[in-house]
């Protein structure tokens, strides 16, 4: 007589993995989907702080910054008008959260504008935004590109 032999069949096996599979191409879209959405608030985020750290190094030196990097962290010694430290050296160095900053200053640094854009629109993000000195960040959810004349977010 044989000894029962203990364990999973194959049968078994492969419907426990069908099942896997099942849940994870559920699961994988919403976690894509998920995190697109947390990066396109962290560009909403990331956008209210430069405008605050401008309105702060205006409130300084007098005028805008003539660079994105003017705002960035101090290389020792004190904050100067090229080293403000008011953010830090990831937003500084215009790219964070899957979004890149552009950042113009206007004619004789008394104005600014600044674009956010998705590296890879399918993966990192779909909206592109805009803001300026006056504070008030608008999105372009078609592809064209956000500018002074796109819809201000809510």
């Amino acid at each position: 007589m044989r000894d029962k032999q203990k364990g999973f069949s194959l049968i078994e096996l492969l419907i426990v993995v069908a099942i896997i599979l099942i849940i994870a191409a559920i699961a994988i879209p919403n976690l894509l989907r998920a995190k697109i959405a947390a990066n396109q608030a962290s560009a909403v985020g990331s956008l209210r702080t430069l405008n605050t750290s401008c309105i702060a190094f205006s409130t300084s030196y007098g005028q805008f910054p003539a660079a994105l990097t003017n705002l960035g962290p101090v290389n020792g010694g004190t904050a100067s008008s090229t080293s403000a430290d008011l953010i830090d050296s990831v937003l500084s160095a215009g790219t964070k959260s899957g979004y890149t900053f552009k950042y113009t200053a206007g004619n004789a640094n008394q104005s600014y504008t600044i674009t956010a854009t998705p590296i890879t629109a399918a993966t990192t993000g779909q909206n592109m935004y805009f803001t300026d000195q006056s504070g008030v960040i608008r999105v372009d959810t078609s592809g064209a590109g956000a500018g002074a004349t796109s819809t201000p977010i809510g």
